[in-house]
């Protein structure tokens, strides 16, 4: 089990301080935005310099399942672009969600969800050529109309069909729609591709309610091996906003640090 840090939350930060910056803070890897404008050999060479392994690739806000056609295939061509790229990092996993902050149907749901189903079909179809997995990121309601809960997502990768489709489970996001942590992580079983940490409040662990050694246990029980990837904000309003004042890098610094001791102590690694 590998720690590291999705580099979205740092903001517009250059990649290359960066790395040196989450090298520092003892860190194993990064879950890298998807900016495809930037090649993958840089990005490549800019990690391995720091011995930072690339964990796994976020994409941009684009909308997978919108019923204007021409929208929804923008949004699957960026998919298939990214994979390519992420192939070329040698990343073994992207994750995958539909439009941040969009939390209702322009048409049906039922419309919507079979338009769902058909696009992730083709970039999963896509990442199996390439060697790649493909992590359907479950969000809270506040940000997202579909997938929401551990249950839903186990339909969708079943109805979707191909064995490199699974989960990306948020302790955040399920604070928020599973009324058990603990079960859930369960019921996800081996489908749990990749887990993000972060606490009930959004901020590092330890800093919320979430009892972290429940679910550190609980992804122990299910012989989880995959990586354990810090998405948390500094305290402040606007979710989709991370810049939060003057002492943001030095509070996401502090956060870091924090939750590296933490899960390593309740992981009892080294």
């Amino acid at each position: 089990m590998r720690l590291g840090v999705c580099t979205w939350i740092y903001g517009e930060v250059e990649l290359a301080p960066l790395a040196r910056r989450l090298k520092r803070l003892g860190v194993d890897g990064v879950e890298i935005a998807g900016d495809l404008s930037r090649p993958a050999r840089e990005v490549r060479q800019i990690l391995d310099d720091q011995g930072l392994a690339v964990l796994s690739v976020t994409p941009d806000d684009v909308d997978i399942l919108h019923p204007d056609t021409k929208l929804r295939e923008a949004g699957v061509d960026y998919y298939l672009r990214l994979i390519d790229w992420a192939a070329d990092l040698a990343t073994p996993l992207i994750s995958c969600h539909g439009a941040t902050g969009r939390i209702r149907p322009v048409g049906s749901y039922a419309e919507e969800r079979a338009l769902y189903v058909e696009s992730v079909q083709r970039i999963t179809r896509h990442a199996h050529h390439a060697g790649l997995r493909v992590a359907m990121e479950l969000l809270n309601r506040y940000e997202a109309h579909f997938l929401n809960t551990v249950e839903e997502g186990l339909r969708f990768v079943e109805e979707v069909g191909l064995r490199n489709a699974g989960l990306l489970l948020d302790a955040y996001h399920m604070n928020i729609e599973e009324p058990d942590l603990v079960n859930v992580i369960w019921a996800a079983g081996k489908r749990l591709y990749l887990f993000h940490a972060a606490d009930s409040n959004r901020q590092a662990p330890g800093r919320g309610h979430i009892d972290f050694g429940a679910v550190i246990r609980a992804l122990k029980g299910i012989d989880y091996d995959g990586d354990i990837v810090f998405e948390f904000m500094p305290p402040g309003p606007d979710p989709f906003c991370v810049d939060k004042g003057p002492s943001t890098m030095e509070t996401l610094d502090l956060f870091v640090a924090e939750a590296a001791v933490l899960l390593r102590k309740r992981w009892s690694l080294p």
